[in-house]
């Protein structure tokens, strides 16, 4: 029988421009994992298994990001699961937890990056995102531009084609983000743009600018896991935040018949966060505050649907209401979003899961979003897979 499973510590570094700041992935895990524990009020050696995300580096250095909290021999996963490494490593302790493999468990994610757009670091081999796209190619063409924007932006424009939403309503999610990062000191941007200047900064693809997409990123995230006889024998009863829902899924042939919506990932999208409002018994309506995968402002778009905040081809509407912000029927990404924030791959679903447990605790300063009972995680990546979770206060 399944058990449940709280997180009852979060911790973070602040996002970094790539080469920004004066240290190396291992500083960057000490620096998140301390305050996870911290947080928590526990000790290392309570800690029984680890997940630790990265995308880019050797084979073993989650166990040398682990091993600046401490030595214990205990099993260390290392976990790279593209955009959704972190919230994967997430996944992955809460199963631990879940199926009584430890008491206490620790996901750890981080990532030093290089500066620029990605690119594909391995030519000598098939292309992961191979089969992804040639459905671009086929359907859209290619140009110079980044792929991914190249990819998200062409869902964007589909969307556009189909269901009438605009350049506008694009820009006005990048508005939103950067206007929510104001206030959060973790987040690599901290600045206040008009809506014509996110219109009008430089153009990367199609109808995105470059202040619609995320930035390349260093950081850390780490979230800590416990049963609930954990939190009994520590007192952490005040602490704990329920995970009451998480699944994870990856591409269904759906991925590969021609819609660039698709492409990108609705259909995990939506496939795993109908299995979390089932294991939770929450709806969407429930939902007071989301952090999901804003890589592009047209994936934020193409979000709403996907989980349910909005029906399919109402998202201009539901943008256009102010329905996802401060004041309006949802709060997303007030953290500011990858677009804001910043995307250090492997630490960016642990980030989420920080934000989302401080608004919970009501620990959220300026950002927080009055009285959120529920909160919602989206992560994403390409290649592919999807987390989402429901997290719960109490």
């Amino acid at each position: 029988m399944s058990r449940k499973v709280y997180v009852v510590g979060v911790g973070m570094t602040k996002f970094e421009k790539p080469g920004g700041r004066d240290w190396d992935y291992p500083d960057m895990a000490r620096e998140a994992g301390t305050n996870a524990l911290e947080d928590a009020g526990i000790e290392f050696t309570d800690i029984e298994q680890a997940a630790v995300g990265y995308c880019y580096g050797d084979s073993t250095s989650g166990e040398r990001a682990f091993y600046e909290l401490g030595h214990s021999g205990i099993p260390v996963y290392n976990v790279n699961n593209n955009c959704s490494t972190g919230s994967t490593a997430l996944f992955m302790a809460k199963q631990f937890v879940e199926g009584g493999l430890a008491d206490c468990a620790m996901a750890l994610g981080f990532e030093k990056m290089e500066k620029g757009s990605l690119g594909i670091k391995y030519t000598d081999r098939t292309i992961a995102l191979d089969k992804h796209m040639k459905v671009m190619v086929d359907e859209r063409g290619m140009t110079g531009a980044p792929f991914a924007a190249q990819m998200f932006g062409n869902a964007g424009l589909e969307h556009n084609e189909r269901y009438g939403t605009t350049p506008e309503h694009f820009a006005k999610i990048g508005y939103k983000n950067h206007l929510h990062s104001v206030n959060n000191p973790y987040s690599q941007f901290q600045d206040e743009y008009s809506l014509e200047d996110i219109k009008n900064a430089p153009e990367v693809f199609g109808p995105l600018t470059k202040l619609q997409c995320c930035p390349t990123s260093d950081g850390a995230g780490a979230a800590i896991l416990a049963s609930e006889d954990f939190i009994k024998k520590h007192g952490l009863e005040e602490k704990a935040i329920e995970i009451a829902g998480m699944a994870m899924t990856t591409d269904f042939e759906s991925s590969y018949e021609g819609s660039m919506i698709k492409m990108v990932g609705q259909d995990m999208t939506r496939a795993a966060a109908e299995k979390v409002y089932e294991q939770s018994g929450f709806g969407p309506e429930d939902v007071d505050v989301v952090e999901l995968h804003d890589c592009f402002s047209a994936n934020e778009l193409i979000t709403y649907e996907g989980l349910r905040l909005c029906e399919e081809g109402k998202s201009g509407e539901f943008i256009d209401s102010g329905a996802q912000t401060y004041g309006g029927k949802v709060v997303v990404n007030p953290s500011g979003g990858l677009i804001s924030k910043g995307h250090p791959l492997g630490a960016t679903g642990l980030a989420q899961c920080a934000e989302l447990n401080w608004q919970l605790r009501g620990e959220a300063d300026k950002r927080q979003v009055s009285g959120a009972k529920v909160a919602l995680q989206h992560n994403l990546g390409l290649g592919g897979a999807a987390v989402v979770t429901i997290y719960r206060k109490g």
